[in-house]
C-alpha cells in the first residue's frame, strides 16, 4: 500500500473530468505553454506559407480598406475627420478592427478545425483559441507599424497631430478587443459543433458589425446624421473600443467613461459564458463534429 501511494506521488500530471462547467486552470495551461507557444508558431508561419507575397498581406489588406474607405465615406459621402487626414483616421480604426475579426474568425472554427488533434491526444482545449488571440498580436503589431509609418509622414507634412496624453492605456483596449473575440469565439465554435449555420453566417454577421462599430466614421455622426439608429452604436461595446482608440491615437472624437465600463462589463461576461458553453462542448463535440 505504501508502494503504491509512493508510486501516486511520483506524478508529474494527473488528468482529471472536468466536472465543472466553469473551468479555467491556469495552472494547467502554464505547464502547456511549449504547447501554446507551438500553437503559435503555426498559427503565424502556416497561414501565408505557400503564398506568393507571404506576410505582405499583412500590410496589403489594412492599407487597401483605407484607401477604400476613404474614397467612398470621406471623398464620395463627405465624411468629415476634422483635423486629421480621412486616410490616418481610416487606417487607425481598421488596425484595431482587423485584430478583432482575426481573433473571432480564428477561435470561432476552434472545434471544427482541430477535430483530429482533440480525439487523439489530451492537453487542455482552451490552448487553441488562446494561440489564436497570442498570435494575432504579431499581425496586428506589424500593422498598427504601418499606422505609426503614415503618422510620421502625415506629421512631418504639417498635418495637426497631436498624440493624447492617455495613449499608454492603447495596450488595455487592445487586450478588451483580444479577450472580446476570445469570448465571441468560444460561443460560436461551440455552437458550431450542432448547427453549422453559424458558420455561414459569422462572414456576414462581422461585416454588418463593421458597420455598427463606428469604424469609418466618428460615434457622433451616427447620433447626429441617424438619431433613431444611434442606439445600435450605443450599445455596441466594439464602437467604444474603435472610438477610444482613435481619441487616444489621434486625439480625436472622445472618451466616454460610462462607455468603457460597460464595454469591459460586457467584455467580462461574454468571456465567462463564452468558458463555460466551451467547457461543457469539449466533452461531447467529438460525437458531432
Amino acid at each position: 500500500m505504501k508502494q503504491t501511494e509512493g508510486l501516486e506521488e511520483d506524478w508529474l500530471f494527473e488528468i482529471k473530468p472536468k466536472n465543472d462547467f466553469f473551468s479555467l486552470n491556469f495552472k494547467e495551461v502554464w505547464q502547456y505553454r511549449d504547447l501554446l507557444l507551438l500553437f503559435v508558431k503555426r498559427d503565424v508561419v502556416t497561414v501565408y506559407k505557400q503564398t506568393v507575397l507571404g506576410p505582405l498581406w499583412y500590410l496589403i489588406q489594412p492599407l487597401f480598406t483605407s484607401i477604400t474607405f476613404t474614397i467612398i465615406f470621406n471623398t464620395v459621402a463627405g465624411i468629415e475627420t476634422g483635423t486629421v487626414p480621412p486616410f490616418l483616421f481610416n487606417l487607425a480604426g481598421i488596425t484595431v478592427w482587423n485584430y478583432f475579426t482575426a481573433c473571432l474568425n480564428g477561435t470561432s472554427d476552434t472545434f471544427k478545425a482541430n477535430a483530429s488533434i482533440f480525439g487523439k491526444v489530451y492537453f487542455p482545449r482552451i490552448i487553441t483559441p488562446l494561440s489564436v488571440v497570442i498570435s494575432n498580436l504579431i499581425k496586428f503589431g506589424i500593422q498598427f507599424m504601418i499606422f505609426i509609418f503614415f503618422y510620421l509622414f502625415y506629421y512631418l507634412k504639417g498635418a495637426s497631430l497631436t498624440l493624447n496624453g492617455l495613449v499608454l492605456f492603447f495596450p488595455i483596449l487592445i487586450a478588451v478587443m483580444g479577450i472580446l473575440g476570445l469570448g465571441l469565439g468560444m460561443l460560436i465554435s461551440s455552437m458550431v459543433t450542432k448547427y453549422r449555420d453559424f458558420s455561414y453566417l459569422i462572414g456576414f454577421g462581422i461585416q454588418l458589425l463593421m458597420y455598427l462599430s463606428a469604424v469609418m466614421y466618428p460615434m457622433e455622426l451616427i447620433k447626429e446624421k441617424l438619431p433613431e439608429f444611434g442606439w445600435l452604436v450605443e450599445y455596441n461595446p466594439l464602437a467604444y473600443i474603435i472610438e477610444t482608440s482613435r481619441y487616444l491615437l489621434l486625439n480625436v472624437g472622445e472618451i466616454s467613461v460610462v462607455g468603457l465600463s460597460y464595454t469591459v462589463l460586457v467584455t467580462i461576461a461574454v468571456f465567462f459564458v463564452g468558458l463555460l458553453v466551451f467547457n461543457k462542448t469539449e466533452k461531447s463535440f467529438i460525437d458531432t463534429v
